[in-house]
């Protein structure tokens, strides 16, 4: 058995530009000049979506490294000094504490991280999402890892046949449970249709602890008592060889869905497929998008990326995304565009509340 590489995805929106639109270029230079100058790395790649700073990272240390998480979360602060010289928009707002504590989950940052022994082949796509959360995997890793009308491999591969394990997240009671699929795909999809509280954090081969999946799933309005954006999450996928195609895991952006995020993490919105250069919301501050980056990983070193989306046979889908976001604006501060009440009390509605409570009369 081979040597375990660890893959380590760890981002973080320190300052916008202009708005929360993108991330200056000084930000993400001085992120690579940090990370180049670690001997604890084997490689890395140094990206953004929209206004969120992602560190693509492989080592040998395992998931949870202090030290990997301590240079992460250094170069984050090193960010947050540029982003504040140059008054930048929401400046250090993912750092939700001012000492790093020996890890970084719970401090704002996300993490996705996987270690696993590279295959002969070991392709990987990193998806990057912006102006959305979490739950917004839900949708898509269900299409690739338990819908045969999505991923073939599950019928005619011999090597898939026999499903999956879904680890799936309850992010209000902070607990987990594990699903084996197909068989227990109707009891999974009770939670995972309710992408606001539970999450899949991680895919399985059936019953194994071979890493087919996993995702940032911390809520940042949850961990800080209060509304500090959406939580633009990071999702890597292993592909071939008993997993899905490359061209599997894309299939679910084709036809996007429905996510919560947008404008000030108040609304619906469909979740776009684009390529990096196009991955800059800004039609009220939006719509949601997602950028699928994929390496292929030889010995640690991460050969790529190759920019999935920019592609044409994504055009029907960023099509029929910008139609649907013209028909939710059209509703404005209403639902559904407007996000559920449950989801609105890290904004003004306690405040609103809170004000005209003498004013409400009770029925006989």
């Amino acid at each position: 058995m081979g040597k375990k590489i660890t893959l380590s995805v760890i981002k973080a929106d320190v300052g916008g530009f202009v708005g929360h639109s993108s991330v200056h270029p000084e930000l993400l230079e001085t992120a690579r000049g940090i990370l180049g100058g670690s001997s604890l790395l084997i490689d890395f790649h140094v990206t953004h979506v929209g206004d969120d700073i992602n560190l693509i990272m492989t080592h040998e240390l395992g998931r949870n490294c202090g030290e990997i998480h301590q240079m992460a979360w250094d170069t984050f602060l090193s960010c947050t000094t540029v982003a504040k010289k140059m008054k930048l928009y929401g400046a250090g707002q993912d750092l939700l504490s001012d000492a790093f504590s020996g890890n970084i989950k719970g401090m704002g940052p996300g993490v996705a991280e996987m270690e696993f022994v590279e295959r002969k082949s070991e392709p990987v796509i990193i998806f990057m999402a912006d102006k959305t959360e979490p739950g917004a995997w839900n949708f898509p890793v269900y299409k690739m890892f338990a819908d045969p009308f999505n991923t073939i491999g599950l019928v005619i591969d011999p090597n898939m046949h026999q499903g999956f394990d879904f680890e799936i997240r309850d992010l209000i009671d902070n607990r987990k449970v594990t699903f084996s699929c197909p068989e227990e795909i109707y009891d999974m999809l009770v939670f995972i249709g309710a992408p606001g509280r539970y999450c899949i954090k991680s895919v399985y081969k059936k019953g194994t602890d071979e890493i087919a999946a996993t995702s940032t799933t911390q809520r940042l309005n949850l961990m800080a008592g209060r509304y500090v954006g959406k939580d633009d999450p990071v999702l890597i996928v292993r592909c071939q060889s008993g997993l899905p195609a490359v061209g599997e895991a894309l299939e679910p952006f084709t036809n996007p869905h429905i996510v919560s995020g947008w404008m000030r993490g108040s609304h619906h919105g469909p979740l776009m497929p684009v390529s990096l250069k196009d991955s800059n919301p800004t039609r009220f501050d939006g719509p949601p998008r997602v950028v699928g980056l994929g390496f292929q990983l030889a010995d640690g070193k991460l050969h790529g990326p190759q920019d999935f989306f920019d592609d044409p046979g994504y055009d029907l889908a960023r099509q029929k995304a910008n139609e649907i976001a013209n028909y939710l604006r059209t509703m404005g501060p209403f639902e559904p565009h407007r996000l559920h009440l449950d989801e609105m009390e890290y904004t003004t509605m306690p405040d609103v509340m809170k004000r005209l409570k003498d004013r409400f009369e009770k029925l006989d």
